[in-house]
């Protein structure tokens, strides 16, 4: 079936930067919304950006003016740019996508979530 892999996370100092990256792979139709979200340790996972099927963001406040959410339609792949990071933004990121996998009106679009990476703001 459907699956997302993310890459990208790692060790950075607060100000650095970082990109994230999350391809689906499998049987797909059309990928309509995706989104970043984030879980840090002893805290529930919240959401960080959302981009519609034609270009539309979202941003939670903590994101606004610092990170970047965008996607390339033909590679089914969606990227989170993240700079001038901070303590705070210590967490695991997640990938999230909502894909119709075959062209029927009968089978709903269903969502998908990726392994997750570990994003480390710390000096």
């Amino acid at each position: 079936q459907v699956q997302l892999a993310e890459s990208g996370g790692g060790l950075v100092q607060p100000g650095g930067s970082l990109r994230l990256s999350c391809a689906a792979s499998g049987t797909i139709f059309r990928i309509n919304a995706m989104a970043w979200y984030r879980q840090a340790p002893g805290k529930q996972r919240e959401l960080v950006a959302t981009i519609t099927n034609t270009g539309g963001t979202n941003y939670a406040d903590s994101a606004k003016g610092r990170f970047t959410i965008s996607r390339d339609n033909a590679k089914n792949t969606v990227y989170l740019q993240m700079n001038n990071l901070e303590p705070e933004d210590t967490a695991v990121y997640y990938c999230n996508a909502n894909i119709q996998a075959r062209p029927s009106a009968w089978i709903p679009a269903a969502d998908y979530w990726g392994q997750g990476t570990q994003v480390t703001v710390s000096s």
